[in-house]
């Protein structure tokens, strides 16, 4: 009974139609009709208004009107022509460069963005009109919408600068300012989080820092911070701010930090003894966490600055061995630069065997770094011609995935490590997969590429090869998530406006600036040659308009009055 039942389930699925591309088949005959005589709502239009147009021609006299226009025509000099082609053409050529300023501006056209929102809706609506809650469609949308925010997530960039010491010394020398609003807006908002509690009120000067981490204007921080160490000397977080903000030199801000240092662990050891008294105590704890932790980092990197790297990858080991949940800092990626400067190839493998993991976070360093260790071992006797030879060794095959693994990361590093693009000083936040991140890689982890010999080298070769195995269009990634289109924008957010972002995948011109830029070089050269050769070009404009004259079912006096005036427009006899 079991075999029969079965045979005969599957009998039936033969038997059932197969389902249609496009429709849910859950949805009752009326759904699909209307969902298949949705997209076609724009053509009934047109066949309607022709039908219409049709049955309407003897009543409106379509033929004597059509007639009336043609001897209009006609009567026109060489003069109209050209002032109305060089209107044409300046109209049209003033839309061009709207649109091509528009393009580069935004990274998309105005007048496909007008029709996309305004005459979509009214043309046949959009395709997810129709799509049920419950869809698979739907729930695609609503997936690649999860991954695109998760892609396009701002990070705090692990290596950022010191304002005051780097940041603000650049500005002195050049009168750019590296940083946007919106970077250092997000800053402000991080300080907020890592350096601010509900406790602050019970102590004047975390009060007074409350207030300076909110303030907009350097000097007016500066100030709060001097006016936090008047209310208490061990103000931790009002040294932070002063290394940050107001040391021009590494030094400085190191001499600063190490006070902060003081003042900070003597803090955390008192929340440390109070955190279990209330939920308020364990909030305060968690503040002067973030507050020790951030400060022996910034130690860290101004000992690597200042040429004491063993110091530094000390300070960061006992950083992630003593607070191992503050991944989310990314420490490890301080470490990993630091053990490069060292060499010390064996160090960042076993850090990478660590957190280069299906189940974090990637990250261009990570990426890229691995990559550079494989490089490493084939990169020295590398040669392309006789690689193309003798075919790639297992080791060589190696690197070269793993270099094509990095460039689907992150396609915008090799042109800065190749040094096709011009490096900028990294911001203070990152956009993962982005040209911020490529930024911040390549200007701390370029030297590292060059140090290895044939290591640029073997990247040149290869790292285009990477888009001939990403699917194209990106709406499927070959190792990771398809290339997120949110990336251009948010760079353009965090990247100072004299940057060229590097954009991928790389936009082609919109229809639009292709069809202005051709209207607006036809009707000038139309306009140009009117008036060079006003003969030639009114007979062929007549000889054109010659093909719309009227029926023989037109009324025949009209005919002969019209061609009468086209012969003696011409020129010519009528006998």
């Amino acid at each position: 009974m079991a075999d029969g039942g079965g045979s005969g389930e599957a009998a039936a699925a033969r038997a059932s139609p197969a389902p249609v591309p496009g429709l849910n088949p859950t949805l009752g005959w009326r759904e699909r009709l209307r969902a298949g005589l949705a997209g076609t709502r724009a053509s009934v239009w047109l066949v309607a208004g022709l039908g219409l147009l049709y049955a309407l021609r003897i009543p409106l006299r379509l033929c004597e009107n059509l007639a009336a226009v043609t001897v209009f025509l006609n009567s026109l000099t060489p003069k109209f022509y050209v002032a109305l082609t060089g209107t044409s053409s300046l109209i049209s050529g003033l839309i061009f460069v709207f649109e091509w300023w528009y393009f580069h501006k935004h990274g998309t056209s105005f007048i496909e963005q007008v029709s996309v929102s305004h005459l979509q809706p009214l043309m046949g609506g959009t395709e997810s009109s129709i799509s049920e809650p419950g869809s698979p469609s739907r729930n695609r949308e609503s997936e690649t919408s999860r991954q695109n925010l998760s892609e396009c997530k701002v990070w705090r960039n692990p290596l950022n600068l010191f304002r005051g010491a780097e940041y603000r010394r650049y500005t002195w020398v050049t009168g750019k300012e590296p940083l946007t609003y919106y970077d250092m807006n997000l800053s402000a908002q991080d300080h907020q989080t890592f350096f601010t509690c509900d406790t602050d009120f019970l102590r004047p000067s975390d009060t007074v820092m409350q207030k300076a981490w909110r303030e907009r204007n350097p000097p007016a921080r500066i100030k709060a911070a001097y006016q936090a160490l008047e209310l208490n000397n061990d103000c931790a977080t009002a040294y932070v701010l002063l290394a940050e903000e107001e040391a021009t030199t590494i030094v400085d801000a190191e001499k600063l930090f190490k006070q902060a240092l003081k003042a900070g662990e003597t803090i955390y050891r008192q929340s440390q003894q109070c955190q279990h008294q209330s939920p308020q105590h364990e909030a305060q704890l968690r503040r002067d966490t973030n507050v020790l932790v951030y400060i022996k980092r910034r130690l860290a990197m101004c000992a690597r600055k200042l040429g004491r790297i063993r110091e530094a990858v000390k300070i960061m080991r006992d950083l992630m061995k003593e607070f191992p949940p503050l991944t989310m800092l990314n420490i490890h990626e301080n470490l990993l630069e630091s053990l490069l400067e060292l060499q010390a190839y064996a160090d960042v493998q076993a850090v990478l065997a660590k957190y280069d993991d299906i189940s974090l976070p990637k990250s261009a360093a990570i990426c890229y770094t691995a990559a550079l260790l494989k490089t490493r071992t084939v990169s020295e006797k590398f040669s392309p011609e006789t690689a193309s030879r003798r075919g790639l060794s297992t080791a060589e095959i190696n690197a070269v995935e793993a270099i094509h693994r990095a460039v689907e990361f992150n396609p915008h590093v090799p042109k800065y490590l190749l040094e096709m693009k011009s490096l900028i000083l990294p911001p203070e936040h990152i956009l993962k997969r982005g040209d911020s991140e490529a930024i911040a890689y390549a200007f701390f982890h370029l030297q590292h590429w060059k140090r290895i010999e044939g290591a640029l080298n073997l990247l040149q070769c290869t790292w285009e090869g990477t888009f001939r195995m990403i699917p194209h269009p990106l709406e499927k990634g070959h190792l990771f998530y398809p290339y997120p289109s949110c990336t251009e924008m948010a760079d353009r957010e965090l990247l100072p406006t004299f940057h060229h972002v590097s954009v991928y995948p790389k936009k082609e011109l919109p229809l639009f600036i292709h069809f202005t830029a051709g209207f607006c070089s036809s009707t000038a050269m139309i306009a140009i040659l009117t008036h060079q050769f006003p003969e030639i070009m009114g007979f062929f404009a007549k000889a054109v308009l010659g093909l719309w004259r009227p029926q023989p079912w037109a009324s025949s006096g009209f005919e002969e009055n019209t061609q009468d005036l086209k012969s003696e427009d011409l020129g010519l006899s009528s006998g």
